[in-house]
């Protein structure tokens, strides 16, 4: 298997753990840590805004290669085997059906609050040292 095909396989992986931990978030059987990572692993994950954007070199694929990959695996580590069983069912046959990944536009605003939280710390950093 060639690099590139492992990383497709890699992606694709991460993207069908995440749709998972949107039907996990829901469960009535999840414990609430879980359900709190699972919402901000969600949220991050199909949000259509990075917080950190790619086209920045290097920091701009970090949050994609380590920091969202760890989080969904401590997500999935807090859940019961039951409901990862049954939540993984979900998500095959939503990802199937829809041929897409949901969107969190949820996860979109709060990155756009918190960045412009930083322009705002920066404007005022900025303004008070003239």
């Amino acid at each position: 298997m060639t690099i590139a095909a492992s990383i497709k396989l890699w992606a694709e992986r991460i993207k069908r753990e995440a749709v998972m931990l949107w039907f996990a978030r829901n469960h009535p059987e999840t414990p609430i840590l879980a359900k709190v990572l699972c919402f901000f692993a969600v949220a991050y994950a199909l949000s259509p805004i990075d917080l950190i954007p790619d086209f920045i070199p290097v920091l701009g694929y970090i949050d994609d290669a380590l920091i969202l990959p760890a989080v969904i695996w401590l997500a999935v580590r807090l859940l019961p085997v039951h409901v990862i069983e049954v939540c993984r069912l979900q998500a095959e046959t939503w990802l199937i059906e829809q041929r897409a990944k949901p969107r969190s536009y949820a996860g979109a605003t709060i990155i756009i609050v918190v960045w412009m939280f930083v322009l705002y710390e920066c404007w005022r950093l900025f303004i008070h040292q003239q």
